[in-house]
């Protein structure tokens, strides 16, 4: 899905926003058994030319940019040399350059970092973020809409992308990396997003509001960065293994990831919980038998149906003992360790 797992590093973990449960309700529906339609602005796009664009890339990031095929991408972390995570991103392959997409809100960190390991390379940054725009599509539907919106888009996989004419406009349409739901991404200058946003809306998208998109990000268990994921997080602790590659070659803070690796563990795991009982207090400490095993960093109660009680989903961490199917607690509450995604939550019952 296009809900991404980046977000501006806050202290604070709040439920979902309060929003009509009404149209909360239409527009999670829409994502779920639809097409939702919503904004992404707050992305950031940095173009890297130069000769040196794919080697000195490939020696920043936790994921493999050497072998990175011309209209494909990857999901990565940027770590710092003692294996902390300063940000995730995606990079894509454009063949003259290649482009890193992340949230505004981790914009300049990495581009400061970018900054500092350009020495001698012949490497060029460029911030696109006024340049390009986007919107994305997310729901079984999507596909479809898309084909009558007039897009072929039949044979992307995740995470590629296709550059298309459309109506005299030129729009990069990218296949979202998310195992749960059909996504895409269509990224066009700022002049052109509402002729696209209306094309996409007749076609029978629904547009969906932020207080939707995270209950979405909540079921399908996607981190976010900032708020799931933290500098002081280990990458294999996020259970985001598709942002790291074993056999790529050195990159800052390699060594940190394979002493992990090579000790076959962490102690911790990222992991879903159902939620019993009154509700958590977001970011709070998760007990068993007596001692701290874990915490809470998301939180979110779906809407329900008339005449059915809502539920709540939390994200977090647990001690990888913990098995699948075990009970912790938070104060009055009880959390039923769980994997992700949340598939009760993403059937349309």
């Amino acid at each position: 899905m296009s809900v991404h797992n980046s977000t501006g590093a806050s202290e604070q973990i709040e439920a979902t926003p309060r929003v009509d449960s009404g149209t909360l309700l239409g527009e999670f529906e829409a994502l779920r058994s639809g097409c939702g339609l919503f904004d992404l602005s707050s992305r950031a796009r940095i173009a890297l030319s130069g000769s040196d664009r794919v080697r000195w890339l490939n020696g920043m990031v936790t994921n493999n940019i050497r072998d990175l095929q011309v209209g494909h991408g990857v999901y990565a972390f940027l770590l710092n040399p003692q294996g902390h995570i300063l940000g995730d991103l995606y990079a894509y392959n454009r063949g003259e350059s290649l482009l890193v997409d992340t949230d505004h809100s981790q914009l300049q960190r990495i581009l400061a970092t970018f900054d500092h390991y350009i020495i001698m390379d012949d490497v060029e940054v460029a911030n696109l973020s006024g340049e390009i725009t986007g919107i994305g599509i997310t729901g079984p539907t999507a596909g479809a809409i898309l084909r009558a919106s007039g897009f072929d888009v039949s044979d992307l996989q995740a995470p590629q992308f296709a550059d298309l004419a459309w109506k005299n406009i030129g729009i990069t349409v990218v296949r979202s990396h998310n195992q749960s739901v059909e996504s895409y991404e269509l990224w066009v200058a700022p002049a052109n997003l509402d002729l696209l946003r209306e094309a996409l809306v007749r076609a029978g998208a629904r547009p969906v509001g932020a207080a939707a998109l995270e209950l979405f990000r909540v079921a399908c268990g996607i981190p976010r960065y900032g708020q799931d994921i933290r500098e002081r997080d280990l990458p294999q602790e996020t259970g985001q293994q598709r942002a790291l590659h074993f056999s790529k070659g050195c990159y800052i803070g390699q060594e940190i990831v394979e002493r992990i690796r090579s000790r076959g563990s962490v102690h911790r795991k990222f992991t879903g919980f159902a939620v019993q009982g009154p509700a958590p207090v977001a970011g709070a400490k998760l007990q068993a038998d007596g001692r701290d095993v874990g915490e809470i960093t998301s939180l979110a109660s779906f809407p329900a149906k008339s005449g059915q009680a809502p539920s709540w989903r939390a994200l977090g961490y647990v001690r990888r003992e913990i098995a699948a199917g075990k009970t912790v607690t938070s104060g009055e509450s009880q959390l039923i360790v769980t994997d992700l995604p949340f598939g009760d939550i993403l059937v349309n019952r």
